[in-house]
């Protein structure tokens, strides 16, 4: 048995996160000492992996509390999770292009050019896609993350309106009718 000190030095986390997590009833003691300290048992221990592993995925309390109920875990609270860090990746790509961009305008050109409209479109044909599979793309990229799709647009050199007039587009699933610049 381990006292929440010994616990939480095992794990490096504060006692007071511990108890946190048995606040929340994430993980309560398996019984008490005579002299009432908390215990936790060799279960215990691995439920605090379990918990630490979800949490450094980034795993809300909520979501971590659904995934210990399920036992074997809920596969679409991964999945959620795993679109949502996807998204958070691709709009801070397309913060560093156009941060890229606001630099090397400041700087009067000197950095290296970033990727622009023409060569992104170069490098997708290099890769295999066509046409429907570009326009697929900008319409799964608009419905997942649309103001990372917007950032990104920007960062190609798009302007403003072009992009919106891509995602327009985009949102409607490239139907005949929509504008369509890209």
């Amino acid at each position: 048995m381990y006292r929440v000190s010994q616990l939480a030095a095992k794990f490096g986390l504060s006692r007071s996160t511990l108890l946190y997590y048995d606040q929340e009833g994430l993980l309560s003691p398996s019984g008490r000492s005579g002299a009432g300290y908390r215990l936790y048992s060799e279960r215990d221990l691995e439920r605090l992996a379990a918990i630490v592993s979800f949490r450094k995925a980034g795993l809300s309390i909520e979501e971590t509390r659904v995934l210990l109920a399920s036992g074997e875990g809920e596969q679409s609270v991964l999945r959620k999770r795993l679109a949502v860090i996807g998204d958070q990746i691709r709009a801070l790509q397309a913060q560093q292009h156009l941060l890229a961009r606001m630099l090397r305008v400041q700087s009067g050109g000197e950095l290296p050019e970033s990727v622009d409209k023409e060569t992104w479109v170069e490098m997708l044909r290099a890769a295999g896609m066509d046409d429907e599979a570009m326009e697929t793309w900008h319409a799964e990229f608009e419905r997942r993350a649309p103001q990372a799709h917007h950032s990104f647009l920007l960062s190609l050199g798009i302007g403003e309106q072009e992009a919106q007039a891509i995602r327009a587009w985009s949102a409607a699933g490239g139907k005949e009718g929509a504008v369509r610049e890209g």
